[in-house]
């Protein structure tokens, strides 16, 4: 069994980082707003021609999304999921983006995965059940 990739909680973000992260939490915010349907097509056009991103590519990114956003470093994790994969897009690669369902009790996530693990999540992602996915091919 393979445990989650979990960030170290000091890690320190370069400058260069912060202002894709900040450029990426800007462009997931309207797509927050948009229709599951919509937002996978959008996802989709964008992962056109990447490359995919390494796991510490992918911690890389989210340690910088949440460094430059208090909601993508609270509850937000549909923006925060959504500025990870544009994050690692702007460097030419592609993590893969997912949302999910878990019933008891009933809850909704997004996260965001490299070869199949899940990138900064706690262990209690594995009860959720991916309902949408945009994956590098």
């Amino acid at each position: 069994m393979t445990m989650p990739v979990m960030l170290e909680p000091s890690v320190p973000v370069p400058w260069h980082r912060r202002l894709l992260a900040r450029i990426a939490v800007a462009a997931a915010a309207p797509l927050c707003s948009l229709s599951p349907r919509r937002l996978r097509a959008v996802l989709e056009v964008l992962r056109r021609g990447a490359r995919p991103a390494t796991a510490e590519q992918a911690v890389a990114a989210r340690a910088a999304v949440v460094s430059v956003s208090v909601r993508c470093a609270g509850q937000g994790c549909l923006q925060r999921s959504i500025a990870v994969v544009l994050s690692t897009r702007l460097t030419g690669r592609w993590a893969d983006w997912c949302t999910g369902v878990c019933v008891e009790p009933f809850r909704a996530h997004a996260w965001v995965e490299v070869d199949g693990e899940p990138i900064g999540e706690r262990n209690d992602i594995k009860a959720y059940r991916t309902v949408l996915a945009v994956r590098l091919r």
